[in-house]
């Protein structure tokens, strides 16, 4: 038996192990840098056409089989293009360190985040100050961050209010809020096309609506006419959100309930195996 086991614990055998941790780590890095955006579609479509492939050396049809290994041989320079703003932001993390230690300080900033989103609201409905904030959730919202003036700004009620006065260079188009700063104002949103939106909305809850069905990222319009609230996620519109509708709403989005803390990414790697090999998340 003691044989045996020596036989089975060797360095070749033990860097092997290593081996495939690293291959498994990666896998799961790529996985938590797409989860939540549109790459994830596209992953789908790379498992069909390596489905494909099998499929047809399998069946022998040979002319599909060339034209899917011509597919897949200038895959990897179409992934590059395709992924570009992931690869850019994964890049980014790792030049932080932050795919090795990630901080996590939950609960404070997003409280403060609610309160300044609760002072701007209530200034602008009263006066009828009309307003587009989104927020940006666990899609990425780069291609519509780059089409607006960057601000890079802590997120107060005061900037809020002073970026939609009428009539100022910023006040028109979408505040973008990411990662607890206000990234950028002025951004375009793409316009919903929906037949269900009322008649009576305009441009900025269609902007609204627009983005909600392509993110999972929150919008708040404030309308100019009338002073109603809104808001926007996974293409569901609600109005006429009086202030503690809205703080009820934001708190259930935004606030965890656990305490902050600080983890390495590793040990999250391997609470997630101990956890898959468990059959699923706990209850």
């Amino acid at each position: 038996m003691n044989f045996a086991w020596n036989q089975l614990i060797t360095l070749h055998n033990f860097m092997n192990l290593v081996d495939i941790l690293v291959v498994w780590f990666v896998i799961y890095e790529l996985i938590m840098l797409v989860r939540g955006t549109k790459a994830v579609q596209l992953f789908r479509g790379i498992v069909v056409i390596i489905l494909i492939k099998v499929v047809s050396v399998l069946l022998g049809l040979s002319t599909v089989s060339w034209i899917m290994d011509q597919v897949i041989n200038w895959g990897v320079i179409a992934m590059v293009v395709i992924f570009q703003p992931e690869i850019r932001r994964g890049l980014e993390h790792l030049g932080r360190g932050s795919m090795f230690v990630k901080n996590k300080t939950k609960n404070e900033a997003e409280t403060r985040m609610i309160a300044a989103l609760d002072k701007a609201i209530q200034y602008m409905s009263k006066r009828r100050i009309g307003a587009l904030i989104t927020i940006q959730m666990d899609t990425g919202l780069e291609e519509y961050i780059e089409t607006g003036i960057a601000l890079d700004a802590d997120i107060t009620g005061e900037l809020l209010i002073n970026i939609f006065i009428p009539n100022t260079p910023l006040h028109d188009g979408a505040v973008i809020i990411k990662d607890n700063k206000i990234a950028v104002a002025a951004a375009y949103l793409p316009l919903s096309q929906s037949t269900m939106i009322p008649k009576e909305l305009g441009t900025r809850h269609r902007a609204a609506v627009g983005i909600s069905e392509v993110t999972d990222s929150v919008t708040v319009v404030v309308s100019e006419e009338t002073g109603e609230v809104s808001i926007t996620k996974d293409n569901e519109l609600l109005r006429s959100m009086t202030q503690e509708d809205y703080l009820r709403y934001f708190r259930d989005q935004f606030l965890s309930d656990e305490e902050p803390e600080s983890r390495n990414i590793v040990q999250d790697f391997v609470e997630g195996l101990v956890t898959f090999f468990k059959g699923g998340p706990k209850k």
